[in-house]
């Protein structure tokens, strides 16, 4: 570095997204003090997630009143669980009460990072437009932003209709259509219901079956909307009482305990309650620990497959063909549409867009076996630069929201910090990362995502990048720890060539 370093930027800092994160990481910069910020968007509305899983049946599993910022309360929430349309509504509303218009950018894909060692500064390129510098980014795209296809020989070979769960053609009528659905996990079992409802003949894949609990939906009256919103500590209150409820379930959902077998005992009675015919239990009955896969909330699916126009196939799929799918026992069976309930491209080996920081260093290159970084926010060799959702920030037993909200006010602290104390970067020190990460994949040893089964969570090899394990309440106490002094290198523009106190 130079001794003169001078920061030149555009921003102070450059939000990558529009969903949740994004929009979360915008209000809690203007409630700080900071409005000098930019938010890019891909695509030509926000939402993120909800904006792109609009797929009939399309809801959330965390209550909303959980599902949803503490700095931004929403009052009118419709029901228990809220669908996908409602959540989007909400989104809209924080945008709208918080003036967020103004400060995003809708139609800028971001095509890569680089950081500028000597300005302290972010190059951020975007498609078919002039990059941006700002002395801070947010990677703010979220994980479920790709939509995944599964490895299936002969996938692109299929004439008839083709569609994602997060790219829903919602001009097709699947009435008296023959429908094939690829996947069983959360997506699927509300698509499926819907579909039945709809009059196709669906024909469901099953590669392995889920433990499904039942979701216990209600409609929220009006005067208990009208009491949240009369008298905010009522809904603060509910939304506490649902925090810890969702907290007690992490003994047995993140840990392989006696707990592990009540959620189990549970699911299996919820099984036999719902399903008269004991094959097909058997078919739906999972081999593995609960936990270890996601938790299905569902008291849909289970009645939908029994149905007289749905039929559930466990034989492995051996290839897609022109007019359908064959299975392994040889058996081809012809669909109008297949419908991909497959979930996401999920970056736990490289990263969503290139990434080059300090000395040309790229990030996709250090996280091709797994992803990891500081508390899950910051990466060592990549100053100024912030993750919501980053590594090992993932719940398996309460509000993703939570999670990410623990995050931002970290982030915007940091963002604080290299615009109030004139830095030219805020790195995290190598030694303290490797620190945590050593323990958290020690801790994550022992729960029921690295038990045995196969999931997303994992990469091929077995590497889990992308769960928290342990409480809600000890990753939100871990974001509020974060020692900028001790862990973090801090360089002032003032003076380039030596540290700076935080």
């Amino acid at each position: 570095m130079s001794g003169e370093a001078t920061v030149v930027a555009d921003t102070t800092t450059v939000i990558i997204g529009a969903g949740f994160a994004g929009i979360g990481t915008a209000i809690r910069l203007l409630q700080s003090g900071h409005d000098d910020f930019v938010i890019l968007e891909r695509d030509v509305r926000p939402g993120g997630t909800w904006r792109d899983n609009d797929y009939p049946g399309a809801a959330c599993d965390i209550p909303s009143r959980l599902y949803s910022y503490s700095f931004a309360p929403n009052p009118d929430w419709s029901h228990t669980y809220s669908g996908s349309g409602e959540i989007l509504a909400y989104i809209d509303t924080m945008i709208a009460d918080h003036g967020l218009d103004r400060h995003i950018r809708y139609s800028h894909l971001v095509t890569g990072l680089e950081f500028d060692e000597t300005a302290g500064t972010w190059r951020v390129d975007i498609a078919d437009r002039k990059p941006i510098v700002a002395r801070t980014a947010v990677i703010a795209s979220g994980p479920l932003s790709t939509p995944g296809y599964p490895d299936i020989p002969g996938i692109d070979e299929f004439t008839g209709h083709r569609m994602h769960s997060a790219a829903w053609d919602h001009s097709y009528d699947f009435a008296d259509k023959k429908v094939g659905v690829i996947g069983t996990g959360a997506s699927a079992v509300q698509i499926i219901p819907e579909l039945v409802r709809d009059g196709a003949e669906v024909t469901v894949f099953q590669r392995t079956p889920g433990w499904v609990l039942p979701r216990l939906d209600r409609a929220i009256s009006g005067s208990a909307r009208r009491l949240y919103g009369a008298i905010p500590l009522t809904q603060n209150l509910a939304r506490q009482l649902w925090f810890w409820g969702h907290e007690s379930v992490a003994v047995g959902a993140v840990w392989n305990s006696p707990f592990t077998r009540v959620i189990e005992a549970v699911a299996k009675a919820n099984l036999r309650a719902q399903v008269r015919d004991p094959w097909m239990r058997r078919q739906l009955t999972p081999d593995f620990r609960a936990g270890c896969k996601r938790l299905l909330m569902t008291s849909d699916y289970y009645p939908a497959l029994q149905a007289d126009n749905c039929t559930l196939v466990t034989w492995p799929i051996a290839r897609i063909c022109e007019r359908g799918v064959r299975s392994v026992e040889g058996i081809e069976r012809r669909f109008d549409c297949l419908v991909f309930a497959t979930g996401f491209e999920v970056s736990k080996q490289g990263t969503p867009i290139p990434i080059r920081g300090r000395g040309g260093r790229v990030l996709a290159d250090e996280w091709s076996r797994g992803a990891y970084a500081y508390r899950s926010f910051a990466v060592s060799g990549y100053p100024n630069l912030y993750f919501t959702f980053g590594p090992n920030s993932g719940p398996g037993h309460n509000s993703a929201l939570v999670y990410m909200e623990a995050q931002i006010d970290a982030i915007v602290t940091a963002i604080g910090l290299v615009r109030d104390r004139d830095l030219t970067l805020l790195d995290v020190h190598q030694p303290a990362q490797d620190a945590y990460n050593r323990a958290i994949q020690k801790r994550l040893e022992h729960t029921t995502w690295n038990s045995g089964c196969r999931s997303w969570y994992l990469t091929d090899d077995g590497f889990n990048a992308t769960m928290y394990p342990g409480f809600a309440s000890q990753f939100i106490a871990q974001m509020r720890t974060v020692d900028f002094t001790r862990d973090f290198r801090a360089v002032a523009a003032a003076d380039s060539r030596e540290p700076s106190a935080v």
